[in-house]
Parts: structure tokens; sequence; C-alpha cells
């Protein structure tokens, strides 16, 4: 028997269903290990297929596609070289399991199937998956593996499971989705299992964008005494290779160099990047095109999608109405021109000229009304859709998480658009967000270093420009008080009572939880955006549209 292991980790990215890509991925991820000198290379949940599959299991033509492509990598095993652990569906007759493959000597040596299947929040493994038996280690060249597939190390009955069943280490597959604050939480699990079990503890993490769900990597072990021997990229493919020895009776791993944490909105914005990148480049769109209109919300939206694609996949159009400002006109040319990208001016004014007199007749006798102003909104909201569908670009939109969450939003207008890097942002992070970029250079960003708006943009007042000298503070609470009641309601669930002990005004609570009860249609049909908190809307919070309960405010 070996006394030591040599273990990389392929955090790598793939993309959900290209089966024949993925494969090439895990290839090239086993000749790099390979040339490191490893043992056994490890890939994450699903690293065949992508992660989450949804109704694609249900598809027998992609399961037999996975099996095949996973054959094809245990007989590559065949050469000698390092012996692999991917991720994919295992089929045994009626059942269909999330399961992890050992790969060596040109076989399939051993298999565990996912043992606790997450059905909360974005996940609903159990509506696709069999649960699998409670697993016992896996011997691979000697060494006993405690293998795991992401639930299962959140709740303590696998790891004390594989530990008495003697386990010498804990390694779990991940396709665990980023959120603020993710990563804290899993270190903070991890000491739990590394105490319940005395056993190492080796994460390793998904990378990648996929809709709404963004993974960061951020694979990391931890040794038997709750040190950090590893700790590899977060929202970067990487391939790490580890080094284990005994120390006595325990298996651990070889310290390496710890990267500096970074700061909270330079993850908030990297996951952002990430998440528009990959929805581009996977769905195959040439660029984004999105209207800048001089505010915040539409700044920040531009440069994250520069520093994501770069300024020559990037397009901006100015808009104006006869309400825009020749402030906002400058604002929004000195944005496109910080981050070199070309804007081009479309005004709606002809179009809202001819949407009046095509009404008139039907609008006659009624007093100008938010409809006029919503007609505005619709008028930009087909001129981009329009220049989309002729150009190729998708459309990016720009709308936020407190405009979204209070219906301060027009259907087919400010809301067209395929894809929203704003979506689960609030007013306030926007803000801290546009101060940090203007400061900071994020890790593999394309745009420029430096400032990327005017200050002016940052500091005045927002407003959607609809009518003349409108704020959105004439029908909103100010941002902070919002953000806070809303992120009560939403990620809190906290009541009326709750948040008014928490020192809110009643009446602007009941105001706020009104428009956000309201607003639940919108949503349903705004895109889809990077998850950046616990309860996103749309995967995480799902409230039914016509909903007559009223208990919040009894």
């Amino acid at each position: 028997m070996a006394d030591t292991l040599k273990l990389a980790l392929a955090q790598i990215n793939p993309h959900l269903g290209q089966i024949e890509t993925n494969l090439a991925l895990i290839r090239a991820a086993r000749a790099e290990a390979a040339e490191m000198g490893a043992d056994l290379v490890v890939t994450p949940e699903f690293s065949i297929a992508g992660y989450p599959p949804e109704d694609l299991v249900r598809k027998p033509a992609f399961l037999a596609a996975c099996a095949d492509a996973i054959a094809q990598l245990a007989d590559d095993t065949a050469d000698g070289g390092p012996g692999l652990i991917v991720g994919g569906p295992w089929q045994d007759g009626a059942l269909v399991y999330n399961a992890a493959f050992v790969l060596d000597g040109g076989r399939i040596v051993a298999r565990r199937a996912k043992h606790e299947l997450p059905n909360y929040g974005v996940f609903d493994d159990k509506r696709v998956f069999d649960a699998g038996p409670a697993p016992g280690p896996v011997v691979f060249r000697g060494f006993r593996i405690g293998l795991m597939i992401c639930e299962d190390w959140w709740l303590p009955a696998v790891s004390e499971t594989l530990a008495e069943s003697g386990a010498e280490m804990l390694l779990s597959i991940n396709g665990s989705p980023w959120e603020d604050g993710k990563h804290a939480n899993r270190v903070s699990l991890a000491v739990a299992r590394v105490v319940e079990t005395g056993l190492a503890f080796t994460f390793l993490g998904q990378v990648g964008g996929q809709d709404e769900l963004v993974f960061d990597g951020g694979s990391f072990v931890m040794n038997p005494d709750r040190s950090v021997a590893c700790q590899m990229k977060l929202f970067q493919s990487d391939i790490t290779l580890t080094e284990w020895e005994y120390a006595g009776e325990k298996l651990v791993c070889m310290p390496q160099p710890l990267p500096d944490e970074p700061y909270r909105h330079e993850l908030i914005y990297r996951a952002m990047m990430l998440g528009l990148a990959d929805y581009v480049n996977k769905n195959r769109f040439p660029g984004v095109i999105l209207g800048l209109s001089g505010g915040i919300d539409s700044a920040l939206s531009a440069a994250v999608a520069v520093d994501a694609l770069g300024p020559d996949r990037v397009r901006c159009f100015m808009l104006p109405s006869p309400y825009t400002s020749q402030d906002s006109l400058d604002d929004a040319a000195a944005c496109a021109n910080l981050l070199g990208i070309r804007c081009d001016t479309v005004a709606i004014t002809p179009a809202m000229t001819a949407f009046d007199a095509a009404l008139a007749p039907i609008f006659a006798g009624h007093a100008a009304d938010i409809t006029e102003e919503n007609i505005q909104s619709r008028a930009r909201g087909l001129t981009l859709m329009a220049i989309s569908n002729k150009l190729g670009q998708m459309v990016l939109t720009t709308g936020n998480k407190s405009e979204m969450s209070v219906g301060y939003a027009t259907l087919y207008g400010d809301m067209c658009g395929g894809f929203s890097v704003l979506k689960d942002i609030y007013k306030t992070l926007v803000f801290e967000l546009c101060d940090w970029r203007n400061g900071h250079m994020p890790q593999g960003a394309l745009g420029p270093d430096g400032a990327v708006m005017p200050e002016r943009v940052i500091t005045k007042p927002p407003s959607a420009e609809l009518k003349p000298y409108q704020t959105d503070q004439d029908s909103l609470p100010p941002y902070e008080e919002l953000d806070s009641i809303l992120a009560g309601l939403i990620e809190g669930e906290q009541s009326v009572d709750g948040l008014v002990a928490a020192g809110h005004d009643r009446a602007t609570v009941l105001r706020v939880w009104k428009m956000l009860d309201r607003a639940e249609y919108k949503r349903r049909q705004a895109p889809p955006g990077v998850k950046i908190t616990p309860r996103a809307f749309g995967r995480d919070r799902r409230y039914p549209i016509t909903n007559g309960f009223t208990g919040l405010i009894s």
C-alpha cells in the first residue's frame, strides 16, 4: 500500500447538456493532472453533464449519452495514468441516481449515489432523482475515501456513517451555487464535519454560470486539526494538486500557501461578471446591447457587461424623450467613453407622438397619467428589442431588486430583455458596487482600469425621467429604508410587527408589503438574472400571483 496520495482537484466549468464538450474538458483536466504526477483526479458533481440538469434527467437519450461518455472516460484510465472521479446520472432499472463514478484501470471500480436529496431553495433533486443508500468508503489504490455528493455533507449522517465504516478522509463533489456569504457557511459546516468525524475534509466545487445560478468553485481542504490546507481560486477554473500523507493514523493534506480573502463587493461583482459571461457565451450570443440612460443602474450594468465580455461585444443606446435632461445625456456619453464602447442615439419622441395620435380617440376624456409614462418605457423596450432582432445581440435588462420587489418597472418596457445582472441587487448595493468598481479593477475583467462612470451618476437623485422633475423618491420611500424593509420581508420573512419593532414606521411597512405582494405577476414575466442573495426571485422565492392571504397584516 502506498504511503502518499497525490489528489488533483479539477474545479471545472461544464456546459450543461453539452456532453461531448464536457468529456473533452474532463480529458484535458486529467491530462494536465497527469503531468503534475496525480494519482487521482476529482471533478465536480454531475461534471459529465453540468448541474443542475432539471428535466433533462427524464430524457432516455440524455441518460444514454452520459453513460457512454463515462464509459469512454473509464476506458481512458487503462493507460496507467491517474484514476478519475466523475459525476453524472446512474440509471439502475427504473431508478435514476445522482452519482459519483470512480474510474481506474480501464473500468468503473465503484459508484456512489447521492443519499441526501435537497428539496429547498434552488434545488429540486427529489423531483428528478432517487435517493441512494447510505454509502460506505471507496477504496482507491489502498486509500479508503469517504466519497459524498454535495448535500450529503451538509447534514451529519453520511459523514458519520463513512467515518464509522472506516473512511480515512472525507471528499465531497459539489454543484453548490454561490450566494453572498456562502463560503463562510461552507467553512463553518466543514469544521462541524471534521470535529464530528476526526477526518480531513475536501470540498470540490463546480465553477461557472447556469441560467440564474453562479458556481464559484471555492474548493478547499480542511485537515483534522481544522486548519485550511488548500484554498482554490474563486470564480475561475482551476486544477490544484494536493499531496496526502499519514501523520500517525491520520491522513492529512500537506499545507499550501493560501490566497488573500477577497472583499465582499469584489465577490458580488465577479459573480455578476461570470453569470453574464456564461449566459451570453453558452447561449452563443455575439454580445449584448442595453439602454444607457445616464442613471446608475444602466451604468453599472454596462460596466459589468464590458468587464465580462469586453468592450467590443457591448453596444449601448441612448433613447431620449422630451423629459430626458441634458445632464443624463452627458452622463450616458461619459459612461460610454470611459468604458470604451459604442453608444448611438435613437430618440423615442416620434414613437411617443405616433402612439398619442393612435390612441387619442380611445383616451379622449381621460387625463394623462401613468399610462403615458409607461408608453415611453415601452417605446424604449420596443426599440431595443427591434435592434436585438436585427443585429443579433441580446438585450441586457438594467432593473434592480428594489424596483422589481415593489413593481417600479414597466412590463414590456424597461423589463424587456434576455438577462439582468442587477435582478438580485438592492439599490443601496448598486451604489456601493459603483463606488467599488470606480476604485478597483476586478480580477479577470476585460474592461478598463480606473473609473467607469462619472461621479455624478452615483451622487445624483435616481429618476426614471418619464415626466418633468421626477425622482424615484416621489413614488418610493428612501432607498435605505425601502431596502431594509424589503430585506426583512424577503430574506427574513419577517412580520409587520417584527419590522416595526426594529424601528420602521408601520404605515410604510404595510405600503411596501402591499407593493411587494401586488408585483408578483410582473416578476413572473421578468428575465432571468444572477442569484446573489439567499432569496432570489424566481428560483428561491415562489409565491402565487392569485393570493388572498393577508395574515401578514393581521
